[in-house]
């Protein structure tokens, strides 16, 4: 069990790490108020979730230790829905209805896409 959570608390550091830095980043690049980081890493992280759970239920593709790692510590640290719903709530503040709904939209749209294409990527190899 000891194991387990240190694999998960390790995967969260990474995942959290990287969707600092990927929003930093993406933030800079763009300097637009709408938040395009958040988006991307929660499309990307539920691209990620997919093929995880994907290659996971295949047999040994991926094994338990390695899923709790992934999609439990990684992506749970990686997709921020908590910065979602804030993000939204100061969209609807400071820009209105029209960025809020391109957010809300785009982020449950492509990332249920994302899981579905990460759940059939395994038919490609």
């Amino acid at each position: 069990m000891f194991r387990t959570v240190l694999l998960v608390g390790i995967g969260g550091f990474l995942g959290s790490v990287s969707r600092f830095l990927i929003g930093q980043g993406l933030h800079r690049y763009f300097d637009t108020i709408f938040p395009i980081g958040t988006m991307t890493v929660n499309i990307v992280g539920s691209f990620i979730i997919g093929v995880i759970y994907s290659m996971a239920e295949r047999g040994n593709l991926v094994s338990p230790e390695m899923r709790m790692f992934l999609a439990v510590g990684f992506c749970g640290g990686f997709t921020t829905f908590s910065s979602f719903a804030f993000d939204n709530l100061n969209l609807l503040k400071d820009s209105g209805f029209l960025y809020l709904s391109v957010y809300v939209a785009g982020s449950v749209f492509l990332g249920l896409l994302a899981v579905y294409f990460g759940t059939q990527i395994h038919k490609l190899f």
